[in-house]
């Protein structure tokens, strides 16, 4: 006969009585007890809890201290076992995690893989792990998933963050878990919206940690064993056969179900140990499990459990928070400090002695070890849920000192924060606790009451600091409490961080920003701590290694440095770190290379990845094996967006080896050839193609004329470039501008048919609207041919004469936006050809007369001017080519005139009266000419 049969009768009496017509409550009520009663006789004894309770954690000490059982079962990864026993040099809460970054068998848009277990002290689990660990004789068996089975049983769909149910922001230490999924013992909340919602607003609470507290912690936390399994059986029963079914959440909670009875029945079998002798803690919702697994004396098969992929798994401690377990479970902000809270206040009530590791840190020492008592049989199971549900619990009475204490030093930590709170404010929070509790029929205010109240009473408009009195209420309570991985848990590349670190004289294990002085001169010593931080400065988040003073450029050393550190804050990422390798240098080196061969990686990437391998490794061989990476990634590239980025990475690069090498690296070399007859190549398409900007065009030629002597040093062929230009016709009007450029670059269009050019178009009425275009044509063609300079000056200068108001003032914007993204190294170039140009003082404006018209107004001559006969005149005449190539050069159409002698020429009699009467220069100058004939 069951037990709880007559608990059973009169559930199904209240559903006939209650219910209209046939419906599924009956089955509902009936099941719940049957549930109930299965979990009860089980051979091997479940101990159901809840993830973060108090009242699992004081049960949980309660049954180990009188069982003593020597085998636990535990509902955990069984892969993260040789974790456990590093928990002694760690400071609660952490978390146990797996991390996988090269996955195989899983979608490559996952990695990296992260599974997250939280550990605090309030919790069943943390009980359990540490009595097994300092009891002699007990064996604790993980009988979980892997945590690779964590990923092969999530949905192939988009993501894989479905077990981590909503992680919401709770503030800075929210991301201490970073986007790893979590893996929680006792998921304790119902699947059923409608469900929830009617317990919130019945419970007349705000959300589900608050109902949970009220209605189960708090009654639960000071009843017996037996009360508390069968209440959380039937609380696990409840939230199951009312959730939906055909789920994938349900589907793979049944899946966990079999794979855990599964381990245990092969670990009982393997171990011949006593199931009397031992213990099964699992989830409520999974002691009133229902599949043909359960149960060591099930007679179903045993469950086919899938092998593990080929991806390798590394694990590790990191440092979790009250925060980061709040915002990955989808808890109430500030619920699992107050749980913390709770518990210690439980702890002292009650008089219980919790179990701790030893070692542990940061935990209260204690004075002695208890001896073990001796074990308590189990008795028959009797009924304890008829009483319970049917007797109000028994409420605490109105604890006047606990309140009067919250109520002052709220209104003092409020002051602090610059709220202008005073003892009225705390005398009000103390009457307001109590009448919010008792409209919610409670006998004593919960620590939700008290922030209800606080906020009510403190909290004005404006809040006049960083916190509000809700989270100044959550850190008087117990705050954010945030766990640290002590050394010797450290993986090896965290340990070296360290302790190469130590020169600088700062406490790295601190969650405050440390500034940090180099004198690098001064003290030689600090020239490897420099040369690490900027390591990690690339490595890790922003904010966790931020320098304020000194910069790590090609070809410059340091002096001086100052550095803000946060690397306490960060000690999950340098965890992490030491994942993927045993040293920094290790890390940013497979970082590196698999940036340059990922798939989508470019030419310009792999500079990159090449200019940092000489800043933070210095290694040739590496250096040289990334450069050659490029010269493959260059020559296999079919567009041309990155341009401007190879040109300028390129030109650093060779720079810096022209300065410190003997000779050019074979890479260098072999890039600067590859690049010159690759963008040959793809010019003439580039100068037509819709869809490749200007900036690309003038980075190519840029490339081209900045890298022509080498590259004709090295066996190209300046022909390709010409062909290239000859073969180009663009059509955008900033093209063509481009294009007028390159080709006075190599000579085949001269500078006085270039201003002709531009002077037709200002002239044509048709083209003035597209002028603009021009125009910024000619200022990026200033990459490729500095020496227009002057040029784009005088064509700016026409322009912003000649254009109308309506096509030059919209164009302005547009002119200063693109110089600013994209060519913002070519203004200085402008502005000082603009400032040899332009008169320099205000006086001189008015007089001023800009020189390309002066030289197109000459002064009108009558008749030929002949020139003047001499030496270099017979000279010019003598050989008249270089000087006819000048004059094209310079756009002068005036033939040869006849030579006259200074002094017989009538059109300069003044010179000749003049040297008459002033010889002394004239003779100066025979002398130092004679002189120098001498020498």
């Amino acid at each position: 006969m069951s037990p709880f049969g007559a608990l059973r009768e009169q559930l199904l009496g209240a559903a006939t009585a209650f219910a209209d017509a046939p419906s599924a409550l009956p089955g509902i009520l009936s099941g719940l007890v049957d549930d109930v009663d299965r979990a009860l006789r089980e051979e091997l004894e479940i101990f159901p809890v809840c993830h973060h309770s108090p009242a699992s954690a004081l049960a949980m000490v309660r049954r180990l201290r009188e069982k003593q059982p020597r085998v636990i079962y535990l509902e955990l990864c069984e892969d993260l076992q040789p974790l456990l026993d590093e928990l002694r040099n760690c400071r609660l809460p952490v978390a146990l995690q797996a991390f996988a970054s090269e996955i195989d068998g899983f979608p490559p848009d996952w990695g990296p893989l992260s599974v997250v277990a939280p550990i605090t002290e309030a919790s069943a689990e943390y009980q359990a792990i540490a009595y097994a660990l300092d009891t002699p004789g007990v064996e604790l068996v993980l009988v979980d998933r892997s945590a690779d089975h964590v990923f092969q049983w999530l949905p192939r769909e988009p993501a894989a963050a479905d077990d981590a149910d909503g992680a919401a922001g709770h503030g800075e230490e929210a991301a201490l878990h970073g986007d790893a999924v979590g893996v929680e013992i006792g998921d304790l909340r119902p699947r059923f919206a409608e469900l929830e919602e009617h317990l919130l607003h019945h419970g007349k609470v705000r959300h589900w940690s608050e109902w949970w507290d009220q209605y189960v912690e708090q009654p639960l936390a000071g009843a017996d064993y037996d009360t508390y399994r069968q209440v959380m059986v039937l609380i696990g029963s409840l939230f199951r056969r009312l959730g939906p079914d055909g789920g994938d959440r349900l589907a793979r909670d049944e899946d966990r179900e079999r794979y855990m009875w599964t381990r245990m029945r092969e670990h009982l079998a393997a171990s011949d140990a006593d199931p009397s002798q031992c213990l099964y803690v699992c989830g409520a919702f999974h002691a009133a499990s229902r599949v043909e697994q359960f149960g060591l004396a099930a007679e179903a098969p045993a469950y086919d459990i899938s092998p593990r992929t080929a991806t390798r798994w590394l694990y590790g401690l990191i440092p979790s928070s009250h925060s980061a377990i709040e915002a990955q479970f989808a808890l109430a902000s500030g619920s699992v400090s107050i749980a913390a809270a709770t518990w210690t206040k439980a702890v002292a009530r009650h008089g219980v002695t919790p179990y701790q590791l030893e070692g542990q840190k940061g935990a209260r020492k204690r004075s002695g070890r208890a001896r073990p008592a001796a074990p308590v049989p189990q008795g028959p199971v009797t009924d304890r849920l008829s009483g319970f549900l049917a007797n109000p619990p028994a409420l605490d009475g109105l604890d006047e000192a606990e309140l009067l204490g919250w109520c002052v030093d709220i209104v003092r930590l409020a002051r602090r924060n610059g709220y202008l709170a005073s003892t009225a404010d705390a005398i009000a929070v103390f009457e307001t606790s109590i009448l919010l509790a008792g409209l919610r029929n409670r006998a004593r205010p919960t620590p939700y009451d008290f922030q209800d109240a606080a906020v009510t009473c403190i909290e004005k408009d404006v809040v006049p600091g960083r916190r509000d009195v809700r989270r100044l209420c959550e850190i008087l309570l117990g705050g954010d409490r945030i766990g640290e991985v002590g050394y010797r848990a450290l993986p090896p590349l965290a340990q070296d961080v360290y302790d190469r670190l130590k020169p600088l004289g700062l406490d790295l294990e601190k969650r405050t920003q440390q500034r940090a002085l180099l004198n690098l001169d001064a003290d030689p010593e600090l020239v490897p701590c420099s040369h690490l931080l900027w390591m990690l400065r690339y490595l890790l988040p922003e904010d966790a290694v931020r320098p304020i003073m000194g910069a790590r450029r090609l070809g410059e050393r340091p002096i001086q440095e100052s550095w803000d550190l946060a690397i306490g804050r960060h000690q999950r990422s340098i965890i992490e770190l030491g994942y993927e390798g045993v040293t920094v240098e290790q890390v940013l080196e497979q970082r590196l290379r698999r940036t340059v061969w990922a798939p989508e990686a470019t030419a310009a990437v792999a500079l990159a990845a090449v200019e940092d391998a000489i800043l933070y490794l210095g290694s040739r061989r590496f250096t040289d094996e990334l450069g050659g990476r490029a010269v493959e990634l260059l020559a296999a590239e079919r567009t041309v967006d990155d341009a401007p980025d190879v040109l300028r990475r390129i030109r650093r690069l060779l720079a810096y080896y022209r300065a410190t090498e003997p000779v050019l690296p074979a890479w260098c070399e072999a890039f600067v050839t590859t690049g010159y007859a690759h963008y040959c190549t793809l010019l003439p398409t580039a100068f037509v193609d819709e869809e490749v900007g200007v900036r690309q065009v003038a980075a190519m030629l840029g490339f081209l004329s900045s890298m022509e002597s080498l590259a004709l040093a090295l066996g190209c062929d300046r022909a390709q470039l010409e062909l290239a230009v000859r073969q180009s016709h663009p059509e955008a009007p900033a093209k063509v501008a481009l294009l007028w450029a390159a080709q006075f670059r190599l000579g085949l269009l001269a500078q006085a048919e270039l201003r002709s050019r531009c002077d037709e178009l200002l002239d044509n009425p048709l083209v003035v609207p597209a002028f603009p275009l021009y125009l910024s044509g000619f200022v990026q063609a200033l990459e490729p041919v500095p020496a227009l300079a002057p040029f784009v000056v005088e064509v700016m200068s026409k322009a912003f004469a000649r254009l109308p108001d309506a096509v030059l003032l919209p164009w302005l914007p547009k002119l200063i936006t693109t110089l600013r993204d994209q060519a913002h190294e070519l203004v200085p170039v402008l502005v000082r050809e603009a400032g040899r140009t332009f008169p320099a003082a205000l006086s001189s404006v008015d007089t001023w007369v800009p020189p390309w018209s002066a030289r197109e107004t000459p002064k009108a001559v009558a008749g030929p001017v002949p020139a003047v006969a001499g030496p270099v005149a017979d000279l010019l005449a003598g050989h008249p080519a270089a000087c006819d190539a000048v004059a094209v050069l310079l756009g002068c159409e005036a033939g040869w005139q006849p030579a006259v002698h200074l002094a017989g020429g009538p059109e300069h009699r003044e010179v000749a009266d003049l040297l008459v009467r002033h010889p002394e220069a004239a003779d100066a100058v025979a002398g130092l000419l004679a002189g120098r004939s001498a020498g």
